[in-house]
């Protein structure tokens, strides 16, 4: 079984319950789990102060740990870009150690790959994937299986349905199905769509081109949306990849001032504005169901009909 590292480098833990279900979870399976020291160390809504969790992703860097984990995202990767040491992250990688989360661990992923070239893991959180608190204390089968992959180091793709609710998504699938897609990217990136908006004209944005890019957030409506994809357009960053994928939006709220303007209409503005392929429902986001996705990794992107698949090679 794996070693997997437990620190927090962004938001405090609040769900202490949540936090033993996960460990206990994992332990259950047989893994052996350390728990950084500063795990459940709280300062104002950050797992600490900027030095702390700085030191936490060090600690995490040099603990020999097949897989290091967060604890949970939500705000403070961001603002302690600058002062991470990424070549120690990097060489942790070279050795073996695998790193994931998801959420405001996209401005870690992100950045790392800017600087180093190293890929990591989006994938889940301890909280959010392994402390899901129900009678059971039941995991989603798919993610805890994709999860156990990447242990195994057997992560090497991706398959979904896509969705045929417009005119538009079935013409687009029927063409895909009388010849089907397929594209080799240089780079398989994304995440979530705040994060990364954040980053644009800063350092720690990846400056990819002829990948396939991909997205996902939670508590944005549409309008919202279509804005942060609306500044990728004209910084001209979606027109220099070969896909773009939409994971899953959730809770995404609509106003009686929108009229029919939905997550569909910004799909479809997406479409009519780039002349490449735009796939939804990759199940990656705020939601039980994750696939694990190496961030930084070729890949080749697969469509028939609305069958999708997602490859790479292991990392």
């Amino acid at each position: 079984m794996a070693h997997i590292y437990i620190y927090s480098p962004a938001g405090a833990v609040r769900d202490k319950a949540g936090f033993k279900r996960g460990v206990r979870r994992l332990e259950s399976q047989g893994h052996q789990i350390e728990i950084d020291k500063d795990a459940l160390t709280s300062h104002e809504r950050f797992a600490g102060d900027d030095e702390t969790r700085l030191q936490a992703i060090s600690r995490a860097a040099c603990s020999g740990a097949d897989l290091t984990l967060i604890t949970r995202g939500g705000y403070g990767l961001t603002r302690i870009l600058p002062q991470i040491n990424y070549k120690l992250v990097s060489q942790s990688i070279a050795k073996g150690t695998r790193w994931m989360g998801y959420s405001d661990f996209t401005a870690f992923q992100a950045a790392l790959f800017a600087q180093t070239g190293a890929s990591t893991i989006a994938g889940a959180s301890l909280i959010a994937d392994f402390g899901v608190a129900t009678p059971k204390e039941s995991v989603d089968e798919i993610t805890e299986a994709c999860f156990g992959d990447v242990l195994l180091g057997q992560n090497e793709g991706a398959g979904w349905t896509l969705p045929k609710r417009t005119q538009a998504d079935r013409a687009l699938y029927e063409q895909y199905a009388a010849k089907p897609l397929s594209i080799k990217a240089s780079s398989l990136w994304g995440g979530n769509l705040s994060v990364l908006t954040s980053l644009i004209g800063t350092p720690y944005l990846p400056q990819v081109a002829g990948g396939v890019l991909w997205f996902e957030d939670t508590g944005e409506s549409p309008f919202r949306i279509e804005r942060m994809l609306t500044q990728w357009l004209n910084a001209g960053i979606l027109a220099r990849q070969k896909a773009i994928v939409l994971g899953q939006f959730t809770e995404s709220k609509l106003y009686p001032h929108d009229r029919g303007f939905n997550f569909a209409s910004v799909v479809a503005r997406l479409r009519a504005q780039l002349k490449i392929p735009v796939l939804t429902h990759l199940p990656f986001g705020h939601v039980p169901t994750k696939v694990m996705l190496p961030f930084g990794a070729p890949a080749r992107l697969l469509c028939d009909g609305s069958d999708a698949l997602l490859l790479w090679d292991d990392l």
